[in-house]
C-alpha cells in the first residue's frame, strides 16, 4: 500500500474540538461533517486539502474528546493519511476503525514543511519526503491492520469476511 501527496502541516496538541467543533456533532452525513473539518483551527482547511492530502502533525494529535466524528470529518475531507509524532490513543484507534491511515513517525514534524511531496510505503514502514530527499521509518502495521485499512475500516473488513464465510457455508 503506497500513499502519495503533499503535506498539510499542523503543530502539537491538535484536539478533537478544533478538528471538528462540538456544535457539529448533531450531523450524521459524513460529507457534511467534512465541510467543517479543522474549522476550529484553520478556516481555509478545505481549500488546502484540494492540493495537499497528507496531514502532518506534532505530538498528541487527536487529544480531547473520544469522538469518531473528528476522524470521519478528516477522512471525508479528502485527507488520505495522517502522520504525527504521536496520537491520543482513542483517536488513533478510531482512525484505524474508520479506515483512515494514521502513522506515528518520530521526527516527522521537523522533517516536513507545508507543501512537501510525501510518499508513504505502508508495507515497508517508510515515509519519504521527496521534496527534501529524506527517508523516515515508522513501525510497520501488522498484516491484519493493513487489511482493515485497505477495506476502508473495521466494519467494511468484517462485512467482507462475513460474506466470504457465508459463501463457503452455502456451498
Amino acid at each position: 500500500m503506497i500513499i502519495e501527496g503533499r503535506a498539510l502541516k499542523y503543530g502539537d496538541d491538535i484536539n478533537t474540538d478544533v478538528i471538528l467543533p462540538g456544535r457539529y456533532l448533531v450531523l450524521t452525513d459524513p460529507r457534511e461533517l467534512a465541510r467543517h473539518a479543522m474549522e476550529g483551527i484553520d478556516p481555509s482547511f478545505l481549500k488546502k486539502v484540494s492540493s495537499r492530502c497528507i496531514l502532518v502533525a506534532g505530538r498528541n494529535f487527536g487529544c480531547g474528546s473520544s469522538r469518531e466524528h473528528a476522524v470521519i470529518a478528516l477522512k471525508y475531507s479528502g485527507i488520505k493519511a495522517i502522520i504525527a509524532e504521536s496520537y491520543a490513543r482513542i483517536f488513533f484507534r478510531n482512525a484505524l476503525n474508520m479506515g483512515l491511515v494514521a502513522i506515528e513517525c518520530r521526527g516527522i514534524a521537523r522533517s516536513v514543511d507545508e507543501g512537501d511531496l510525501l510518499r508513504i510505503r505502508m508495507n515497508e514502514g517508510i515515509v519519504e519526503n521527496l521534496s527534501k530527499n529524506l527517508t523516515l521509518r515508522f513501525r510497520k502495521y501488522p498484516p491484519l491492520l493493513l487489511e482493515i485499512l485497505q477495506s476502508g475500516g473495521l466494519v467494511n473488513y468484517l462485512r467482507e469476511k462475513l460474506k466470504v464465510r457465508n459463501r463457503r457455508n452455502d456451498i
